[in-house]
């Protein structure tokens, strides 16, 4: 696998560490699973929740690509205690919540051998700092979150009456998805936290493929179709991939496929269909 990707499959679904009874039960119903030490776990609860890791850890025959721990912040009490935890697993994966610079990065790699970081930009200053984080090497994702970050400009609303996300939750989006873009690694579009909208959740999540996102992070497993069939190409899409595919062999630069012109963009996103095609007929 690329170190400076993911290369996970698009319906990534939470789990708080807490609750090992649906661990298994995540990773059966979603394409990875994200086990979460940080805000789905009370912090009463989360000396049970590591230990809980640690022990599926050494009796799991999951496979260990499709395990994420989301671990505390740098600046929490909690990191050190949730990486001593991570470092008692054969797990490798790790999402950084509220990562606001490359040294926080740095930080985890320092601590854990060989990590894989998916850096979580929701603050301000994550946000700010996209790029930077992106570019480090131990870096393999980012995933931005919109709740957590109204919260870190005092706001109170990451939505407008619309259910539509309010500009500057857009703008985040925006930065991350461009900083992953520009350093070669995956970025994960945020949760969307109205389980009861399945309907908006399609809406984002097909707006999501169709701007770039690697994936979609799910609150439920109720979402985790919903995602994978947005992500999924349809029977046209894929008919005019490979049409386009197969007029590219051998024509001299751009060309005209009905009535449009084609060149290498073009040329590249039908690519990149086939590959998700590809992808989810793998799917078990």
């Amino acid at each position: 696998m690329n170190r400076r990707r993911l290369g996970l499959a698009p319906a990534l679904l939470f789990c708080p560490a807490d609750r090992p009874d649906r661990y298994r039960k995540a990773l059966e119903r979603a394409d990875a699973v994200i086990l979460d030490l940080e805000d789905g776990v009370a912090p009463a609860d989360r000396p049970a929740a590591r230990a809980a890791l640690v022990a599926f850890g050494r009796d799991t025959e999951a496979d260990l690509d499709k395990v994420i721990v989301r671990v505390n912040p740098v600046s929490s009490p909690d990191h050190a205690h949730d990486v001593a935890a991570v470092r008692a697993t054969p797990f490798r994966t790790v999402m950084l919540a509220k990562a606001e610079s490359s040294a926080d990065v740095a930080e985890v790699a320092g601590t854990v051998d060989d990590v894989r970081v998916v850096a979580l930009c929701e603050t301000a200053k994550g946000v700010l700092e996209a790029a930077a984080i992106a570019a480090h090497s131990s870096t393999v994702a980012l995933m931005w979150g919109a709740e957590d970050l109204i919260v870190s400009l005092g706001g109170v609303s990451s939505r407008t009456s619309s259910r539509a996300y309010r500009d500057i939750a857009r703008h985040a989006r925006s930065t991350v998805l461009l900083a992953a873009g520009a350093h070669g690694i995956d970025a994960i579009d945020a949760v969307h936290i109205d389980l009861e909208d399945l309907e908006g959740l399609a809406e984002e999540a097909a707006d999501a493929v169709a701007s770039g996102f690697a994936a979609t992070a799910c609150l439920h497993p109720r979402q985790v179709e919903i995602v994978r069939e947005a992500y999924r190409p349809h029977e046209q899409q894929i008919a005019l991939a490979r049409r386009v595919i197969e007029a590219a062999d051998g024509a001299p630069g751009a060309f005209r496929l009905d009535g449009r012109m084609v060149d290498e963009p073009i040329i590249a996103q039908a690519r990149a269909v086939m590959r998700r095609a590809q992808q989810s007929d793998h799917r078990p």
